[in-house]
């Protein structure tokens, strides 16, 4: 099974809320999912951004590969920085 980090939206018409997952790579974007790793929300004036970086970095270990977009909210919370640490 090839597992994806990606954002599953949430919120409102307008106002979107997204939740940082772990799915399947076959599952609907809004659908079933396997794990929450945080929350990302673009609607405030400073972002907010959340993410448990343990269970993030045991998903990249694990072969999880993560959106375009994830990759980069995860290099702004300094996950892919301590994922690469943690590998050598």
């Amino acid at each position: 099974m090839a597992t994806r980090i990606r954002l599953k939206r949430m919120g409102a018409k307008k106002s979107p809320f997204y939740r940082i997952v772990v799915a399947d790579s076959r599952s609907p974007r809004d659908g079933r999912f396997i794990e929450e790793l945080g929350y990302y929300n673009p609607t405030k004036d400073p972002i907010v951004l959340k993410v448990d970086e343990e269970k993030a970095i045991k998903w990249l270990m694990n072969g999880a590969q993560p959106s375009e977009t994830v990759r980069a909210l995860l290099n702004k919370a300094g996950v892919i920085q301590k994922y690469a640490a943690a590998r050598q």
